[in-house]
């Protein structure tokens, strides 16, 4: 596995061999991009996903391990927390889907040394780096100021 910009480790296991092409997708995307693509991605122990966005819907799918919490701020600004796991009856659930271009991170709910959380991750259109957007915390907060603490405890510095 790779060391993921957001935090965690990534693995690419699937990248779909059919091409959307650039003037078919909204103006925002820069180029083509793939139908769909798929990765594995990993946290360990306090490690944590920092705030990010990417302009493609994302399917999460819980795999093993540690429950995941993940803190979506929506376009409106209202801040949601999914539970990502497999124990439903404590409001968890095995799949999510994060909005395209809404800020989200996440981490282990029990961030203990020997935890993981082995989840997957599937985007379409098709991830692409050029996609991706790292949330600078100042700027974060100054758009969210309600949600201060949770920013500057899930920001990559």
């Amino acid at each position: 596995m790779e060391k993921h910009p957001e935090g965690g480790w990534f693995k690419e296991v699937y990248r779909s061999g059919e091409i959307i092409p650039h003037e078919t997708l909204p103006p925002t995307f820069s180029g083509p991009r793939n139908f769909s693509t798929s990765i594995f991605f990993l946290l360990k122990g306090e490690q944590f996903s920092g705030f990010h966005k990417i302009l493609s819907d994302e399917l999460w799918h819980f795999y093993s391990g540690s429950s995941l919490n993940i803190y979506q701020i929506d376009r409106e600004g209202y801040l949601k927390e999914h539970h990502l796991g497999l124990n439903m009856d404590a409001g968890e659930q095995p799949q999510l889907v994060i909005d395209k271009e809404t800020w989200f991170a996440s981490r282990l709910k029990e961030p203990l040394t020997d935890n993981y959380a082995l989840v997957g991750c599937t985007v379409s259109p098709g991830f692409d780096f050029n996609d991706f957007e790292l949330a600078n915390a100042e700027h974060l907060k100054q758009q969210f100021p309600n949600h201060t603490k949770i920013i500057e405890e899930l920001c990559v510095r």
